[in-house]
């Protein structure tokens, strides 16, 4: 499967974004140019390896973050997902989201055996 490099330069732009980084802090940061950065984001470039380490580290983030959605498993994905939903989270919002997720899996698994007994009624 090839990587998605439009998508990999959207979960750039948008976790340096949330970071209230500029590319031109991004490009300082990892001593690269502005509009290699304006290319690696907008997929005109495919960023490499080394470039994806260095822009990893300076937004604080991990490789697997900027590479999410390139995997077939989607429950990595989806766990890796959440990681990053609570990442810049304090600790009340952590549990309210982790509360949330346990209500909301609680209500789907209590509806899949609503249905199964009741003949999807």
């Amino acid at each position: 499967m090839p990587l998605d490099f439009k998508f990999i330069g959207l979960r750039i732009r948008t976790t340096r974004k949330l970071k209230s980084f500029t590319q031109a802090d991004l490009a300082e940061l990892i001593d690269m140019s502005v509009p290699y950065i304006s290319q690696i984001e907008t997929a005109t470039k495919q960023a490499s390896l080394t470039s994806l380490v260095l822009i990893a580290n300076a937004l604080s983030v991990t490789v697997d973050s900027l590479l999410l959605g390139n995997q077939t498993n989607d429950h990595a994905q989806y766990c890796s997902e959440l990681a990053c939903l609570i990442d810049d989270c304090n600790s009340e919002e952590s549990r309210f989201i982790y509360e949330m997720a346990c209500a909301a899996k609680n209500s789907l698994r209590n509806n899949r055996w609503f249905q199964k007994n009741s003949g999807g009624r």
